[in-house]
């Protein structure tokens, strides 16, 4: 038996799976947790990546490895390979700032055009330019600029300070993926390559790529990792008595975003839109082409398989349900019930669950509402079903921006804590008018990792099965989201 392992470095914590590379089944796997905040010291990161592998037995006996991690953060390097500042993460949005002064200066169809993207807080592009113009003193150090997975795949092969690694800071060594790549704001999906002008718009100093092979010194250029094509790998380079979670030789793929190793561990091909239900929403499909929106309401991200991810974010998604529950004094089995009571459309009521405000649509100050109130509709069952449909209708809007991009949408594979509850999956059915698939629970993220070095070893991408735990075909209730819009 072939093992592998796959790694998801995500905000709250890092789980690492050990998988049979034949069959994607699960061999063991390890946790460990990531502390809380929206700046975080690299080092708890890497403390955490070992305490799961050797949670998970070690990988003595696994051919290859790769990192799937959070999207977006900012880790920047001195040129002795030491972090210069706490890392800033995806959810950190001291650069909101800087991002409309990124659009201001440059348009947001020329950023479009140039990398699928207009500047939002999150993007690495923008916590650069905030980085320039509040910590002058820390940006003048830079040498290197990492995304999360790419510092733990730099470690993990051996790499980092003098006093802390077997070999040492090298730079050059740096690699990443372009899914990754494909959210900092100064990469082209479309391309494939680093936009170098658009990147010293935003820091203010020029970049240069990462070149194992004619590794450069004392050079005033900012070093960015090389990208890694789909099924490429570097190697653990290090002794394995100088690092203890892997051995030397050990293959190491180039890694991915979260979203994207999400989608090759769900096996999720063109026609296919995945929502995820979490503390926030996402909608994301595959798409052959690249996309751009200048309206950025979609962001035209690449995925790790050599195709494009165009993905759209909402912050009300399970927490709306939450809030229901509260309010109708049940679980989250309880609102199940009573919302399959109701007939679709919920008697007329229809809300808006902007109760954070709303990233899609972009009405940051927006407050929730609640429409149709009458002395009929006003049941329990209905504003149980008022409050999952309108759950839904905001992220099928999501949906309806990318497909108004030309992507393609037949079949909606639902995940997230929330795709569990029946009523979800029988009411996104209707909602969205595509056959909805729910996988049974796992770490996709780390089993997309997991397909990534099975596909290092073995030269073709893996055809895992996903298990389903439940099928509900197309029923399409286009009064919902008419009813949704004219409310709105």
């Amino acid at each position: 038996m072939t093992l592998v392992a796959g790694v998801d470095s995500s905000t709250q914590s890092c789980k690492v799976l050990i998988v049979d590379a034949a069959t994607g089944e699960t061999v063991r796997e390890g946790r460990a947790g990531h502390p809380d905040g929206t700046e975080v010291d690299p080092a708890a990161w890497w403390t955490a990546l070992q305490e799961a592998i050797d949670a998970a037995g070690g990988l003595a006996d696994v051919e290859a490895i790769s990192i799937g991690g959070q999207q977006h953060g900012m880790v920047v390097l001195d040129v002795d390979g030491r972090v210069v500042r706490p890392a800033l993460l995806w959810n950190d949005t001291r650069s909101a700032d800087a991002a409309a002064d990124l659009i201001a200066e440059l348009g947001a169809e020329q950023l479009a055009e140039r990398t699928g993207l207009v500047p939002v807080a999150s993007f690495t592009s923008t916590k650069l330019r905030w980085l320039r113009d509040h910590e002058p003193e820390r940006a003048a150090r830079v040498a290197a600029v990492a995304l999360p997975h790419d510092w733990l795949t730099w470690r993990l092969r051996g790499y980092g300070p003098a006093d802390e690694s077997p070999l040492g800071p090298v730079l050059d060594e740096l690699a990443t993926d372009p899914s990754d790549a494909s959210g900092t704001g100064y990469f082209s999906a479309a391309t494939g390559e680093y936009d170098s002008a658009l990147f010293e718009h935003a820091f203010g100093r020029p970049a240069r790529v990462a070149t194992p092979e004619a590794p450069s010194t004392n050079d005033e250029r900012v070093v960015v990792p090389r990208v890694l094509t789909p099924g490429a790998s570097v190697t653990v380079d290090a002794p394995q008595s100088a690092v203890p979670t892997a051995r030397a030789g050990l293959r190491v793929a180039g890694g991915a975003g979260d979203n994207a190793a999400a989608a090759l561990g769900l096996g999720a091909e063109p026609g296919d839109v995945v929502v995820s239900i979490g503390t926030s929403g996402t909608v994301f499909a595959v798409s052959a082409a690249p996309v751009r929106d200048a309206s950025g309401a979609v962001a035209g991200f690449a995925d790790a398989a050599g195709a494009h991810l165009p993905l759209v974010a909402t912050l009300n998604a399970a927490r709306v349900l939450d809030a229901g529950a509260r309010l109708l004094q049940v679980d989250h089995d309880g609102l199940a019930t009573l919302a399959l009571a109701a007939d679709a459309g919920a008697g007329g009521l229809v809300l808006h669950p902007y109760f954070e405000g709303e990233r899609t649509p972009n009405l940051p100050d927006a407050t929730a509402s609640l429409n149709g109130l009458t002395l009929a509709s006003t049941t329990r069952e209905n504003l149980a079903r008022a409050f999952i449909e309108g759950m839904l209708c905001g992220l099928a809007d999501g949906l309806d921006a990318i497909t108004r991009l030309g992507v393609p949408a037949e079949r909606l594979v639902l995940v997230g804590g929330a795709a569990r509850n029946p009523a979800v999956s029988a009411i996104a059915a209707q909602v969205f008018g595509l056959p909805v698939e729910v996988p049974e629970p796992g770490e996709y993220v780390a089993r997309g990792a997991a397909v990534q070095a099975a596909w290092a070893v073995t030269g073709a991408r893996p055809q895992w099965n996903v298990a389903t735990a439940a099928r509900v075909p197309a029923d399409p209730r286009p009064a919902v989201r008419a009813a949704y819009a004219s409310a709105r």
